[in-house]
C-alpha cells in the first residue's frame, strides 16, 4: 500500500525509523552547519539512507527542516496539575526547557528567518508547528471548563478566535524571552506571567 508524502506525492510505504533517523541527523547537521551550509546530501549520508529517500519524503531543505522542528515541539504534554495556573506555569516551563536545546532554538531560528522571504514555508510552519501545538490549548482550556474555572465561549468561532489568541501570547512571550531577550523562564517569572494572562495588569501587580 503507497502512502503519500510530505510533498503531496505518493510512494514506496514510508519507514518511521528512517524518518526519526533522517529527522535527527538534520537537526545534528543544522547545528553543525548552519542553514547555509546544510545540505540533503549531507543529511543522508549522516543517516544512512539514499539521497533519493529523502527526495521521497521532502521536497527540499524548508520542508526538511521544519518537519524536524515539529518533532521536537510535538514532545510537549500538559499534565492535570489539578488548576489552570498550574497547567500554564507547566507547559512555559516545558517550552522553555525545548528552546534552550541547540537544535530546537537553531532549528526554529533558521526556519522563522527563512519564512520572512517564503509564503509556502510559513505556511508549513503553522500546518506542522503552530496548529498542532494548539492542541495544548484546546486541552487545558476544556480541563479548566470542567472545574469551572473558565466560562464556555458564546460560539464556536469565538472559541477559535480566543484559543489562537492564547497561543499567540504564550508562545510569544516564551519564544521572545528565551531567543530574543536571552532572559531566563524560571519559575518565578513562570508565575508572574500565568498571573499576568489569567488575571490581568492589576493581578500581576500584586503578585
Amino acid at each position: 500500500m503507497c502512502t503519500t508524502t510530505s510533498s503531496g506525492r505518493k510512494g514506496r510505504p514510508r519507514s518511521a525509523e528512517a524518518d526519526a533517523a533522517i529527522l535527527e541527523a538534520t537537526r545534528v547537521a543544522l547545528v553543525e552547519l548552519g542553514w547555509s551550509k546544510l545540505t540533503l546530501g549531507d543529511v543522508a549520508a549522516r543517516a544512512g539512507v539514499a539521497k533519493t529517500t529523502l527526495y521521497r519524503r521532502w521536497a527540499g531543505k524548508n520542508e526538511l527542516v521544519v518537519d524536524a522542528v515539529a518533532v521536537l515541539f510535538d514532545e510537549l504534554t500538559l499534565p492535570d496539575l489539578g488548576s489552570l495556573a498550574a497547567d500554564v506555569e507547566g507547559v512555559v516551563l516545558q517550552f522553555a526547557a525545548l528552546l534552550e536545546r541547540p537544535e530546537t532554538r537553531t532549528a526554529l531560528m533558521a526556519v522563522v528567518a527563512e519564512s520572512t522571504r517564503d509564503e509556502a514555508l510559513r505556511v508549513r510552519i503553522r500546518a506542522s508547528i503552530v496548529d498542532r501545538q494548539k492542541r495544548l490549548v484546546l486541552l487545558g482550556r476544556e480541563r479548566a471548563q470542567a472545574r469551572g474555572e473558565l466560562p464556555a465561549e458564546a460560539s464556536t468561532s469565538a472559541a477559535a478566535e480566543t484559543a489562537d489568541l492564547i497561543f499567540d501570547v504564550v508562545a510569544g512571550a516564551v519564544v521572545h524571552r528565551s531567543l530574543v531577550s536571552a532572559e531566563p523562564v524560571d519559575a518565578a517569572w513562570a508565575r508572574r506571567f500565568t498571573a499576568l494572562l489569567l488575571g490581568g495588569l492589576s493581578a500581576a501587580s500584586q503578585g
